[in-house]
Order: structure tokens, then sequence, then C-alpha cells
């Protein structure tokens, strides 16, 4: 889901050499961050078909886009949620730069573990930009990567890889894993125009793959675990995705278990209340049925307050669709990522339990919150 983002200081500030960020590095960020200016497009995000595989590879000329594989594995004895993003960034100040040292591209990379049975989010970030052998994003194909961390597609489906920070302490976690397609592509909206507001402007091209067979080893604890289960794949481009009264959104893609899969999102203004909503059903025999602003509606249940950013999130809710109803239950709590060493956001994301309107469970997924610690700014 959409791609997060501090307000960022005024361009023209001299750009840093691309590396991993950490605590101690967030001056330097900011001066990289201060390259990326806010240029605004007023015009709509015009209807096109998208073509693959030419659209499974960047869009450099868009302002924003992003790669968002989450999932479920398990291993012999433990469970666990994972998520792998990759996000690029076009630098507006830098374009018509000719030095091979602009930065005209920036990325970015979130890592998360959800370790079920220890009841422990453990997560990882990097920044750097395009170039050197460092970082890239092709655009012919799913190419995504900064240094050794990697999401990149061939002829029998994804790979993501997540090795150990340059320091060796890995964030205590390690990922290896081969996603396989099971179904057709999934386009969102109209044919992979998805609106994020009245305004046309406001859109994004958007496709998703849920049910992603998926195989390999987690490495947590000093072992290296082989784990199997089931991934989601989203990726969007956009050149103004937010409307500005939009602080943040709420957003699930649940993998069902008879093989649907379930996509809805609302977006949030300063109050709390929705301003705009979407998503979709696929059924298991391939059928698929976008929503329509009116059609979703979030509702709280339960919440959580966050030690690190004070923020309370709701980590239960009731999503209703036009198909009924469904409640979306966190497994563990804390499921908050601090980003700050990279995109600068602090927000929700997490492994959740589906259940139906008569109680039973009908899958699991991801569900993504932002705008509760502060407003989201893209």
């Amino acid at each position: 889901m959409p791609f997060k983002r501090v307000t960022l200081p005024a361009p023209g500030a001299p750009c840093l050499r691309a590396r991993q960020w950490g605590g101690a590095d967030l001056q330097r960020r900011a001066l990289m961050l201060a390259c990326l200016g806010m240029a605004v497009n007023s015009h709509a995000l015009p209807e096109k078909k998208l073509v693959f595989p030419r659209d499974f590879g960047s869009h450099p000329d868009f302002r924003t886009e992003w790669w968002y594989v989450t999932g479920y594995v398990k291993s012999a004895d433990q469970a666990f949620g994972f998520q792998v993003t990759f996000f690029r960034s076009r630098v507006d100040a830098t374009q018509g730069m000719t030095s091979r040292f602009a930065a005209k591209q920036l990325l970015f990379a979130h890592a998360a573990l959800t370790d079920v049975q220890g009841k422990k989010l453990l997560h990882d970030q990097r920044i750097a930009r395009e170039g050197f052998d460092v970082a890239r994003a092709d655009t012919a194909d799913t190419q995504v990567q900064i240094r050794d961390w990697s999401l990149k597609r061939g002829a029998s489906g994804y790979q993501a890889q997540v090795s150990g920070s340059a320091n060796g302490a890995g964030r205590g976690f390690r990922l290896s894993l081969a996603l396989k397609p099971t179904q057709k592509l999934l386009l969102q909206g109209e044919d992979g125009l998805s609106l994020k507001g009245p305004d046309g402007k406001n859109a994004s091209y958007y496709y998703s793959e849920p049910q992603l067979a998926t195989r390999g080893t987690v490495a947590i604890d000093g072992r290296d675990l082989p784990v199997q289960g089931v991934a989601w794949l989203d990726h969007e481009w956009s050149e103004e995705l937010l409307p500005a009264d939009v602080v943040g959104w709420d957003w699930i893609g649940m993998n069902l278990f008879d093989g649907g899969a379930l996509t809805a999102f609302q977006l949030r203004d300063a109050n709390g209340r929705a301003t705009w909503g979407g998503g979709s059903l696929r059924a298991p025999d391939g059928r698929f049925f976008p929503f329509t602003p009116n059609g979703v509606k979030f509702s709280r249940q339960r919440t959580w307050k966050s030690p690190l950013s004070q923020a309370t999130y709701p980590v239960e809710w009731i999503v209703r669709v036009p198909s009924g109803f469904y409640t979306v239950k966190a497994v563990i709590n804390n499921q908050e990522l601090d980003s700050r060493g990279s995109t600068g956001a602090i927000y929700w994301e997490g492994l959740c339990d589906l259940f139906s309107g008569s109680g039973s469970q009908v899958g699991r997924g991801y569900l993504e919150m932002t705008g509760y610690a502060r407003a989201l700014r893209l």
C-alpha cells in the first residue's frame, strides 16, 4: 500500500553517497531527502492498458512507486508474518542534472518479521540513491535492490532476499523466499487505475498478486528455519496519490482460505473520518467485484497504545463490504514500525487473522495503518 514519507525540507541541499542508514545518520538522511522537491501534478491520471512484463518494472517518470510483499509462513514449530517492501521516489530537483552523482531516484526498503510464538516484531530499513551498483530499479521487469536486499521476478516467480545489516547484527533476522504465482494478476480499480479521491489526479496504477505459494528460509535467533506458506504482492505507482485533507489510511490485503482475495481501504482526515474508500473481492472462481467508496466501511473494535510513539491503533476492526462483513484481528498488538531512519514515518503494519460474520476464520493477511503517530505527507 502507499508510500510513507515525511514532509520534506526545501530542495537544493547537497545529496549524499548512497549507503545504509541508522539512528546516527538521521541528519545525513535529512540532507538527502532535501533533494526530493515537492512538484505537484494537477492533471488527472489517465486510463491506460497495463502491459506486462513492462509494467512489472519501474516507472521512473512517476513520483512514487512501491513493490510490497507480505505473507504468512510456518516452520515445523513456529509461525511468522513477513513484509518486504521497496519504494522508489523521483527527485524532482535533480532531473535536469547531467552528473552521474546526481540523485535522480531514491530507493528505500523496509523488512519486518512477526514472530508469532515469540510475540515480537523485528524490522530493519535501508535507503540509497540509484546507481553505482548500490541500488537499482529496473524498468523492464521487477528487479529492485539495495545492496544485498532484493526483490526479483523470473520465469518461476519472485525471489525476495533480506540479509543481515552491514554491522552484522541483522536486526535479528534474515529472509530468503521464493514466491510462485498461482493465479492471474489482479488489476485493482478499473483495469488497474485505482482512484484515491473524487478528483482524478489522486489515483494510482495498481495491481496485486495474491495467493503466492511461498517457500524458503527464515533465519532468527541463530537458527535457519525452512518455511512455507502464502504471500501477497502489491505494485503501485502514482504522480499524486492523496488529497490534501487526508492524514492517513487503513488497508487490508487478505488471502482467503478458499482461494479468494480481499482488498479494502479507507482514507482518513484529521478528525478520523473516512474521506474515501475502495478495494475488491476476487472469488475463488476468478470473478472480480470492485468496491465503490460507499461500499466499504471500517469500524474500530479494539485499540492498542504504542509505548514508542504513544499512538493509539485499532488492532481489531469490523470491515463491511458489499458481500458482507469481516472481523480483522491482529495476531499480536505490537507490530508498529519506526521508519524514521528511511522514509520517516511511524506506522503499524502486521499479520492479522480474518473472520467471517459467523465467526469462522476465513483468511489471513496484512493490515496497514498510517497517520496515527503523525499526519502522513506524500
